[in-house]
């Protein structure tokens, strides 16, 4: 269900601003909704697992907050990362 080595290195290098680039906005968000989509997957066949639903809305609660921080430090960005993760406003 996580993440494995090779996709995450294909979200960074994707994602990635400049080289080396693992920590940026844009790629934290592009892990998250990587981890989100598999999460929500897995709550779908597993309705009970309540201990996965709380990681998957403290997950979705960092999206929020880092795609806000980056709507306020460049809207260019933020709307380019809403693009390309195909998420609404």
């Amino acid at each position: 269900m996580a993440l494995t080595a090779d996709k995450k290195k294909k979200i960074i290098k994707k994602f990635a601003t400049g080289k080396g680039d693992t920590g940026s906005p844009e790629v934290q968000v592009a892990l998250l909704t990587e981890n989100i989509t598999q999460l929500t997957e897995h709550l779908k066949e597993h309705s009970k697992d309540n201990h996965s639903r709380r990681g998957l809305l403290k997950m979705v609660s960092k999206r929020r907050r880092l795609l806000n921080y980056l709507l306020k430090k460049d809207e260019n960005r933020y709307k380019s990362i809403l693009d390309k993760l195909k998420l609404s406003k």
